[in-house]
């Protein structure tokens, strides 16, 4: 999992620096997950929506994509941001961003959720899990 992030974070920094229409130079950041609220059951069919929250570090991020790894019934999500080259950042303590996504629920059994958590001393990647049972009615 770990050489999978590596991967994309490798290929996002090549490709990330680029010249937006306003003349401002930006990269891509993945962040680390705080909190996720999530439903505790899912229906087959139905679409629920999943709210993440993450600290922002300065004014200069602001939120793009979702990295979203789809492997048989497990995801692995974290959020993408732009980082704006400035000299006008601003550091935030303590701001909590929410970013929201819809899940369409296609597959009866359980979907395990890996939420992207950073690195541990040992530079390995943490993650909050939940599993989510998917039920019917």
């Amino acid at each position: 999992m770990k050489r999978v992030i590596i991967l994309c974070l490798t290929l996002m920094a090549f490709f990330s620096c680029s010249v937006n229409d306003d003349g401002a130079n930006y990269s891509f950041e993945i962040l680390p997950v705080e909190s996720v609220e999530i439903p505790s059951e899912f229906v087959l069919g139905e679409t629920y929506p999943i709210t993440i929250s993450y600290f922002t570090p300065s004014t200069c991020y602001a939120f793009n994509d979702f990295y979203y790894l789809k492997e048989l019934n497990e995801r692995t999500v974290a959020p993408i941001n732009y980082v704006f080259d400035s000299n006008d950042c601003e550091n935030l303590e303590n701001e909590l961003t929410e970013a929201t996504f819809n899940f369409y629920v296609t597959n009866t059994g359980s979907y395990i959720f890996k939420f992207w958590q950073g690195e541990n001393d040992n530079e390995e990647d943490q993650f909050l899990t939940i599993e989510v049972p998917v039920v019917e009615l």
